[in-house]
């Protein structure tokens, strides 16, 4: 069974898309030519898959560490850099009655 798994890791990148069918399948496919005994093509199925899911996530990992690379390489900015329409309104109408309190024009303090 490990010559057929150490044969089965060489697929590669190949393995990250296999659905369970297409895993099953190549199980089968193994179990036919005998590299594979029919009592352990269910275990080498779900070790297929459990490997599988290990690829996708390691290549999800890679994926955003190397976008987030070229985010910062090419200056784009972050969500929480952002300032929102709200924001921006508060921040003008705090600058208005500022400048309304300062000519003497506004004298409420609380919020409007």
């Amino acid at each position: 069974m490990s010559n057929a798994f150490e044969k089965s890791i060489n697929i590669g990148l190949g393995l990250l898309l296999y659905s369970r069918e297409k895993v099953e399948e190549l199980v089968e496919e193994l179990v036919g030519k005998g590299e594979v005994a029919k009592k352990d093509a269910r275990q080498f199925a779900g070790e297929l898959m459990q490997r599988g899911e290990e690829q996708r996530e390691e290549l999800k990992k890679l994926i955003q560490s190397e976008v987030a690379k070229a985010l910062v390489h090419v200056n784009v900015a972050k969500k929480e850099d952002l300032v929102t329409k709200d924001e921006i309104r508060e921040i003008v109408r705090e600058q208005m009655q500022q400048v309304l309190r300062e000519q003497g024009c506004f004298k409420n303090e609380g919020p409007q």
